[in-house]
């Protein structure tokens, strides 16, 4: 289809007073080529990657990427994660009013396309993940035809089983996203484009990566088209034929491995929270007093009865209308053991209403407190009984653990899911990853059994 990526506008020899060293730029790196992607793992390519680093530099500033999946970008933004963002930004009156928006700095994948198709009566199926799998889905038969922008055609329907129409179906613009009180910043990356225009160097850029059109031209008032090859989409096309280790083994397996000891100290963390929280809140229910029964029976259905996304969203953007701002891997440790508590609470609780009553009447009548009791005779029985579903819930939070991703933390599957955008190995990545999980998991589930046993042996001593 003809739309268009253009960048219109760059740069300026003016300095912001008093800028900072780093231009903080969100994006969603699975979004894949030709905008942002990984290759090798954990290096950014792409055209947004190289022209965020554009901006920067003819700001004075050094770029940062900052990773956040596509629909939470602009709350990150709010949130003051980031300074901009460059991530398919669209144009819209609406977000004219809500954000600084610079001058129209390329096309959005898909948002017209899917307003074009409902408008027309398709029934029409969206992505949530990379720009590969609506051509997958087709490939398959799954969908009878897909309607995205013309670079993201050029870039993953290229394929020997799909023909791709030559016609266009309309155009929209995207942008440059600043918070909307930071016009200082709009005004200097609008000059930065425009600079970046005069001298050839966007053109240039865009021709690198296959998406110099005659609409760009038009819009960025060039009247010679940039020379040079389409080195970028040759380099793609290349590199996407050679599978899952096409970046190289080591890189593939260092990344992989960046993200397994996230998820694996991150869950550990919470996991850890929730247990410590969890034994309070059973203790709370079986022997505090009406009023705090309440309030622990009242906290164990809340979080057990609220989708573990939605804490996460709460958490980490809701806090900080409250001046309470967390970061990234604080607010995933918190909501998933708040969230897990409720859950091993009920774990204890079960546990200590399996030992028979006449064990603490037992252990008064020998003269111990009732704490005293707890702790030296009901507590070890209950641990024996409530252990093996706390593993049980240690692998589950370790799954879970993968949506810490919308608060931007990098875990194992975020991971994947940037491979395997790169490299289009989606089978072969995610066999590896499973993998992963289930070598995380198992010395838990092994560890959970010496533990019983040793607390089997301990019960039977001491009867």
């Amino acid at each position: 289809m003809g739309g268009t990526v253009l960048v219109s506008a760059l740069l300026v020899p003016v300095a912001l007073a008093a800028a900072p060293p780093e231009l903080r730029w969100g994006a969603d790196a699975e979004g894949g080529a030709p905008y942002i992607f990984e290759q090798p793992p954990g290096h950014l390519r792409g055209f947004e990657a190289e022209l965020a680093d554009l901006l920067a530099a003819r700001l004075g500033r050094t770029a940062r990427h900052v990773q956040g999946p596509f629909a939470q970008l602009l709350p990150l933004l709010e949130r003051g994660d980031v300074d901009v963002v460059i991530n398919g930004i669209e144009v819209t009156d609406d977000r004219a009013r809500a954000y600084a928006l610079t001058r129209p700095a390329g096309t959005l994948p898909g948002t017209l396309a899917e307003r074009m198709l409902r408008a027309a009566g398709a029934i029409v199926s969206t992505y949530d993940g990379g720009q590969e799998d609506p051509y997958r889905d087709l490939a398959l038969g799954r969908t009878d035809a897909v309607l995205l922008d013309a670079p993201i055609a050029l870039y993953y329907g290229d394929r020997p089983e799909l023909t791709t129409l030559p016609d266009g179906f309309g155009e929209i613009r995207y942008a440059v996203a600043a918070r909307a009180g930071d016009t200082l910043l709009r005004d200097a990356l609008d000059a930065a484009l425009d600079s970046l225009v005069r001298d050839g160097t966007l053109p240039e850029l865009l021709q690198r990566w296959g998406l110099w059109t005659e609409e760009a031209c038009r819009v960025l008032g060039v009247t010679t088209a940039p020379s040079g090859h389409t080195v970028e989409l040759d380099a793609w096309r290349a590199r996407t034929t050679g599978g899952m280790w096409s970046a190289g083994v080591w890189p593939v397996l260092s990344a992989l491995g960046r993200g397994a000891l996230v998820t694996l100290l991150l869950s550990v963390a919470a996991m850890g929270l929730a247990v410590a929280l969890g034994a309070a809140l059973s203790l709370a229910r079986v022997y505090g007093p009406a009023p705090v029964q309440a309030l622990a029976l009242g906290y164990v259905e809340l979080f057990r009865g609220t989708p573990l996304l939605l804490q996460l969203i709460v958490v980490y953007y809701g806090l900080p209308e409250l001046g309470l701002k967390l970061s990234p891997l604080v607010a995933g440790w918190l909501a998933l053991g708040l969230n897990y508590a409720a859950a091993e609470a009920e774990n204890d609780r079960a546990g200590l209403l399996a030992v028979p009553r006449t064990q603490m009447d037992a252990a008064r009548v020998l003269g111990l407190g009732r704490w005293q009791a707890i702790r030296h005779v009901i507590a070890p029985q209950a641990i024996r009984v409530a252990l093996p579903p706390v593993t049980n819930d240690f692998i589950a939070l370790l799954k879970d653990s993968s949506l810490v991703s919308v608060v931007t933390v990098t875990e194992l599957t975020k991971t994947y899911g940037t491979l395997a955008a790169a490299t289009r190995a989606h089978l072969g990545l995610g066999l590896l990853v499973g993998g992963i999980y289930l070598l995380l998991g198992l010395p838990f589930a092994r560890l959970s059994r010496w533990v019983e046993r040793r607390l089997g042996e301990h019960l039977e001593v001491t009867r």
